[in-house]
């Protein structure tokens, strides 16, 4: 493993400390390792670049299972792994789909690590779609989630069927009082990188704004506009609130994205991808979203509702300032809300300036290409189409991801108009294709 061409194209500078230790204690030993490390350090990577150097590329068996609590850390975690750049092979398994399609791209990919929940794994696992026997490394990410989540029996099931495993990485942004005896942990590394005394990193800020109304959604308008462009999640505790919260936001002009458990998978990935690809700068989600997902350069953290408990506010705070970057962290008081108890760190007052533009509109807006993988398809392609028939440079297109049917990309918003003019009934590689704003 060249880790200097591997940081390189992650656009990674260094690693932090704790990836260093996990990545020599992975490599340096035979035991199993525990990993405790606060949200938004970079667990991903910790247990991903030293793994990508045990798994023998020239086995084209699954050697490695990454078991996480939900889909989108799934598929975050496989896409860090392919931006690597390694040649090893991944896929992704997970709920809410067929699992007849992930059978068959499992027999066309041949992966050697797959990144699952514990149930759609198990069910792969049952149905002989996915081979036990050359499974050596079981990692398994934001442990205290996946039992949090009511995973116990099917991580246990999974762990009694993997008889040959030789290795465990378990991770986690709390400490678990125990780890239950289905693991089988044998002679163990404990990584402890937690803060007992410390909440939040000290490089994010915490301020109250006060709302006069009970309902506080032209507080929490005139708080985002406040910002700017800036990247933003509002944390409401209930999926209705999130619904009502978006509706309303968009339609005073602002770029946004719903996100909860009630969506549909496809509703969750395309409002996730759009804001991730930074096409809209204004992510409404429950507590879902405080968990498992890896988006660096989020600027604010919005608390319209309050966080239930400690560990809410802990996770919801650490999806900004991720990694050494820094970030602000703001909570809507209506007129009988006071800040919780269990906030120990210092909290100032925001005023909300009185003249305040109106809603930022994000720079990239995501398309929609109807061409993808089994067209033959590959980013080259896209931006080749994109530059030669839609008359863009290259600096105005953003993140391209190319699934099996289709195609997303990012692409600068002003040229959104004369792109799609200038593609409509347009041919990539020979093969018309529809070309459409992801709304």
């Amino acid at each position: 493993m060249d880790l200097n061409k591997i940081l390189e194209k992650l656009k990674i500078k260094e690693l932090n400390e704790m990836q260093q230790a996990s990545i020599a204690a992975v490599e340096n030993s035979d035991n199993d390792i525990v990993i405790l490390s606060a949200t938004g350090s970079g667990k991903t990577l910790a247990y991903l670049l030293p793994l990508i150097s045990l798994v023998d590329s020239d086995n084209s068996n699954v050697q490695a299972v990454v078991l996480v609590p939900g889909r989108e850390l799934a598929l975050q975690s496989d896409t860090v792994l392919k931006n690597a750049g390694s040649g090893l092979r991944s896929c992704c398994c997970y709920g809410g789909r067929a699992a007849m399609d992930e059978h068959r791209k499992i027999r066309e990919q041949h992966p050697q690590i797959v990144f699952a929940t514990p149930g759609r794994l198990n069910d792969h696992l049952k149905k002989g779609n996915i081979s036990p026997y050359a499974i050596k490394y079981i990692v398994i990410d934001e442990f205290d989630k996946c039992l949090e989540m009511g995973f116990r029996d099917e991580m246990s099931d999974i762990i009694s069927k993997l008889k040959g495993a030789q290795r465990h990485i378990l991770l986690s942004a709390t400490d678990a009082d125990e780890i239950p005896d289905f693991v089988n942990m044998g002679k163990t590394t404990n990584l402890n990188f937690l803060d007992k005394d410390e909440q939040v990193p000290d490089r994010i800020k915490l301020y109250e704004v006060h709302s006069q109304e009970k309902d506080k959604i032209d507080t929490l308008q005139k708080l985002l506009r406040s910002f700017g462009e800036e990247s933003s999640i509002v944390f409401l505790n209930y999926r209705d609130s999130v619904e009502r919260a978006e509706e309303l936001l968009h339609k005073r002009g602002f770029a946004t994205s719903a996100f909860h458990g009630g969506l549909e998978q496809k509703l969750r990935e395309d409002a996730l991808y759009k804001f991730s690809n930074g096409s809209t700068n204004i992510f409404i989600s429950t507590d879902l979203g405080s968990r498992g997902l890896d988006i660096p350069d989020i600027d604010n953290i919005v608390h319209y509702h309050l966080p239930l408990n400690e560990e809410s506010y802990i996770h919801r705070v650490g999806r900004t300032a991720r990694w050494k970057a820094h970030g602000e962290s703001f909570f809507i008081l209506g007129p009988d809300e006071t800040m919780p108890e269990y906030i120990n760190d210092d909290v100032e007052e925001f005023k909300i300036p009185t003249d305040l533009p109106d809603p930022a509109l994000p720079k990239m807006v995501t398309i929609y290409i109807g061409k993808g993988k089994n067209d033959k398809i590959s980013k080259g392609d896209i931006v080749g189409f994109l530059c030669k028939k839609g008359g863009l440079e290259k600096t105005q297109i953003g993140r391209i991801d190319v699934n099996d049917r289709y195609t997303y990309a990012a692409v600068s918003r002003p040229m959104l108009n004369q792109l799609l003019k200038l593609t409509r009934g347009e041919k990539i590689k020979g093969i018309k294709t529809v070309v459409e704003i992801v709304k």
